[in-house]
């Protein structure tokens, strides 16, 4: 009895020791299926959200604000006064140009005067020349009689051509009349123009918005002086933002910034909003690089290069927010981070990213040093406990799979893992087992 069982144990420690090799047999490898399914190809950013629309506000004429009706956060709506400069300079600006275009009119209603004056003395000789002239011909006709001696027709003649110079000096003064009208006109106009001015200036001792929205930055406050901007760059006084509708600026690297087009739908998450994600939409790209503007020296190569593409943020995707009480959930500033969807495949062959990997093509294992143009993206197709390594043609891919254009069938079984079998070891026809899918280093336990 004892020696039956003896026997059966036996048998039991063989089979567990065949078993044992049965099973260690083959590189354990983790495997996944080949499904369809959508994938989306994104660029991602980080940047910062801003109003879509933001105004500068600085005083166009200089000197002390007496009045400041507005402070950081208020609405305000378009011709709302927000400031008063101290309009007393530019009110004796006006009073002055108010009394130089009087005195230029009363000097231009004095040379009208004369003219009227010079062309009735020219009326008034062209009168005397007509009668000097029937004068002349009588005397002509007495000379020949003899009634009258020579001086009396020479004083005739005489008087005629006196009063014919007369009449060219009136024309000549009537002339000059004119063209001293015409200088009086232009100095009116001078005038008038330095006039409009002066109350252009008192006028922008008043400050208006020039938009609907929130003061969202106020830098002065009442009693300071300010700089206008006739003088220099000015001081600024605020900025009115359109706090409705914000954009998030995100830099975009140079060799992604050619994939992305206006229109392009993102997914937005901001810091302040843990766990939420709002969608919105792509609606500027830079045509020059963010850090190049302004520069007048060469950029050296080894810069990173960048350019700001501007998303607008869509305002369904926060309305809740909005509807919760908070009226302008976005501040500017705020730190987001945006994902750009590029391209779109559905219903695309796909496989999780880690099980494409490189091998060389046939014409090139012979070569000590390999280009990228001597190697094949390739994958390792479960054949039962067996691998066919397989020539695949790669399309687009998200964070986790890659769009299989060809080489593929939906329903086929690849390994996806570890890494240094798909990378290295596994070969056509390795023997394979499959193993838990467990991280290759798992994290050490926090104490």
């Amino acid at each position: 009895m004892y020696g039956g069982l003896g026997l059966l144990a036996l048998a039991l420690i063989i089979f567990a020791i065949v078993k044992g090799k049965g099973s260690s047999k083959g590189i354990p490898v983790q495997m996944e299926e080949v499904k369809t399914r959508t994938i989306y190809e994104t660029i991602s950013g980080s940047g910062k959200i801003y109003p879509e629309t933001e105004v500068k506000i600085s005083s166009d004429v200089s000197g002390e604000i007496i009045e400041l009706f507005v402070q950081e956060g208020d609405s305000v709506k378009i011709g709302q006064i927000l400031a008063t400069i101290n309009p007393d300079t530019y009110v004796s600006y006006v009073e002055r140009a108010e009394a130089s275009l009087n005195n230029a009119k009363a000097q231009e209603s004095t040379i009208k005067a004369q003219i009227e004056s010079s062309k009735a003395q020219k009326e008034q000789i062209i009168a005397q020349i007509a009668n000097s002239k029937k004068m002349h011909e009588r005397n002509l006709v007495l000379h020949q009689k003899g009634v009258i001696s020579d001086a009396e027709l020479d004083q005739s003649e005489s008087n005629l051509k006196s009063l014919q110079a007369n009449l060219k000096a009136a024309e000549a003064n009537i002339r000059s009349s004119e063209q001293n009208a015409k200088a009086a006109a232009y100095t009116v106009k001078s005038f008038e123009a330095s006039l409009k001015e002066s109350k252009t200036n008192l006028g922008k001792t008043t400050i208006k918005a020039p938009m609907t929205g929130i003061v969202s930055s106020l830098s002065v406050e009442a009693g300071e002086r300010v700089v206008g901007t006739m003088q220099m760059s000015g001081t600024e006084l605020m900025r009115i933002a359109n706090l409705q509708s914000m954009e998030v600026r995100v830099d975009i690297s140079e060799n992604d910034v050619l994939k992305i087009a206006v229109g392009d739908s993102t997914e937005i998450e901001v810091d302040a909003y843990l766990d939420t994600k709002f969608t919105g939409v792509v609606t500027e790209i830079a045509n020059s690089a963010s850090n190049t503007k302004g520069l007048t020296s060469a950029v050296t190569t080894d810069q990173v290069t960048n350019f700001i593409v501007k998303v607008r943020i869509d305002v369904e995707s926060y309305s809740e927010l909005i509807q919760a009480g908070k009226g302008f959930p976005f501040r500017p500033g705020m730190s987001a981070n945006v994902d750009i969807f590029t391209e779109v495949e559905e219903n695309a062959i796909s496989i999780p990213i880690q099980a494409v990997t490189t091998r060389p093509k046939d014409d090139a294992q012979k070569k000590e040093k390999l280009d990228p143009s001597d190697l094949k993206e390739v994958v390792f197709v479960v054949k039962k406990d067996t691998v066919d390594m397989v020539d695949v043609t790669t399309g687009i891919q998200d964070d986790e799979f890659i769009h299989i254009k060809s080489g593929l069938k939906e329903g086929e079984k690849v390994v996806n893992g570890p890494y240094a079998a798909v990378s290295k070891e596994l070969k056509r026809g390795s023997q394979i087992r499959e193993k838990l899918n467990k991280p290759d280093k798992p994290e050490k336990e926090k104490d």
